[in-house]
């Protein structure tokens, strides 16, 4: 059977409660199941328990930053495969650039919209080795 990138898994990153509410909205509204960490050492231990199919990342966040997160989350050979997309209130080349060094697929800029994010999860939210229609 050939899933499509609904019901995906995905961990939302964000020290800001109001932005991780937000993405639990948009991601629920398009049938995905949602987990929230409300810093990088919060998620370690989420993304060990959950094993999310995509990660959205706050790049500014208190004790372990979003750049520090994606590294340790890449470096550990079972979840080397997961999509991060990096989130920030910035829209500057060198957090892009510094974001895809740490191995970032991508980089929102807050405030985003339901349809950006959706877009994202739709864009990087395919199930590995799977086709998206």
């Amino acid at each position: 059977m050939n899933t499509t990138a609904s019901n995906l898994k995905i961990l939302v990153i964000d020290d800001s409660n109001t932005i991780r509410r937000s993405a639990e909205i948009f991601l629920k509204a398009g049938k995905h199941d949602v987990i929230l960490a409300e810093d990088g050492f919060d998620a370690l231990s989420k993304v060990s328990d959950f094993s999310p199919d995509l990660i959205f990342c706050d790049i500014l966040m208190p004790r372990l930053d979003g750049y520090q997160t994606c590294a340790i989350i890449k470096r550990n050979a079972r979840f080397s495969g997961v999509p991060i997309v990096m989130l920030s209130s910035k829209d500057g080349v060198f957090d892009k650039a510094r974001g895809r060094m740490v191995g970032a697929q991508d980089y929102l800029t807050k405030p985003f919209t339901k349809d950006q994010l959706l877009k994202a999860v739709e864009q990087f939210g395919a199930p590995a080795g799977g086709a998206t229609p």
